[in-house]
């Protein structure tokens, strides 16, 4: 009566909140989501969740499957990594390199779970904004690159983690924190704060100010959001972070934050590896697990439209 897509899609409606959101982690329609449900309701006799609320709250039957799918499926993936090893061997390389200081929010848990259930596997991990890393990809040199910059390069694949916004940190006492959105205008006398990248690699510049042929006034360079966040709220400027970056200081009120206009500016963070490694055990079990990690852990990301 009771099958592991049950137990999945309620654990997605519980991580999400909403049936729209847990359809397309579990790639549904949420029509198709709403009929599974009421049918294994039906089955069972009794409701799993009360409509209508956001985010969903579960009833108590809803929670003891909760329970129930947090010991099955942990399990379940266990076996089926096991097995992966059994079959395909348990030693091999990865070399790693991101091109997002704020990456190892999610990155590091990813790569402690990773350690344990792979432990012959060489594990090495590095930034990128000394060198790019994708051609080094390519040439075999690295293993995997998280990256929002995709570059048709061949033999590189590209596998969509999740989509972000980009939004603006301002001082709670900023002149444009009376705005409801920010236009590149608003920036000609800013300070921007950036990491310490090429323009051309930033998501403000790529899709909101370069097209507007618009520069700051001032670009100044921080390698920690820490002291990027310090910086403008004390109103020495302005940045530009992934939304889930911002959460932590919206939340203490430390900063505000402001969409690149109206719409929003949303962009889409990749994992690229070497189309012949796809089918390796232990890279689909890291890109398996840093997908569940960053729904797990960050506030605000969106499913990647496929």
């Amino acid at each position: 009566m009771i099958e592991v897509r049950h137990l999945k899609t309620l654990s997605a409606l519980r991580e999400t909140g909403s049936l729209v959101e847990a359809a397309e982690r579990v790639h549904l329609t949420q029509s198709a989501l709403s009929h599974q449900l009421k049918d294994l309701e039906e089955k069972l006799g009794c409701p799993l969740f009360i409509r209508k609320t956001k985010p969903v709250r579960f009833t108590s039957a809803g929670l003891r499957l909760l329970q129930l799918a947090d010991d099955v499926l942990l399990s379940f993936r266990s076996a089926q990594r096991d097995i992966q090893r059994f079959a395909e061997g348990e030693s091999g390389r990865l070399h790693i390199a991101i091109e997002c200081h704020s990456c190892y929010e999610w990155l590091m848990p990813t790569i402690d779970h990773f350690r344990e259930h792979w432990p012959d596997v060489e594990l090495d991990l590095s930034t990128a904004f000394g060198f790019m890393p994708l051609p080094a990809l390519a040439r075999g040199d690295l293993d995997l690159v998280v990256t929002s910059d995709p570059q048709d390069i061949p033999n590189i694949e590209y596998i969509p983690l999740f989509q972000y916004e980009s939004q603006v940190a301002l001082s709670r006492h900023h002149p444009l924190a009376k705005k409801d959105y920010l236009t590149p205008e608003d920036f000609v006398k800013e300070t921007l704060i950036t990491y310490p990248v090429e323009t051309e690699r930033l998501d403000i510049f790529k899709h909101f100010l370069s097209p507007a042929s618009v520069m700051p006034a001032k670009i100044r360079h921080s390698e920690l959001t820490l002291m990027m966040m310090q910086l403008v709220a004390s109103g020495r400027g302005v940045c530009c972070i992934p939304n889930w970056a911002l959460t932590e200081y919206t939340n203490r009120q430390y900063v505000i934050t402001k969409s690149l206009g109206e719409e929003g500016v949303w962009c889409k963070l990749y994992i690229a590896i070497r189309k012949d490694q796809r089918d390796n055990a232990y890279m689909d079990d890291l890109i398996s697990t840093a997908s569940k990690t960053c729904f797990k852990n960050l506030k605000g990301i969106l499913a990647p439209e496929l």
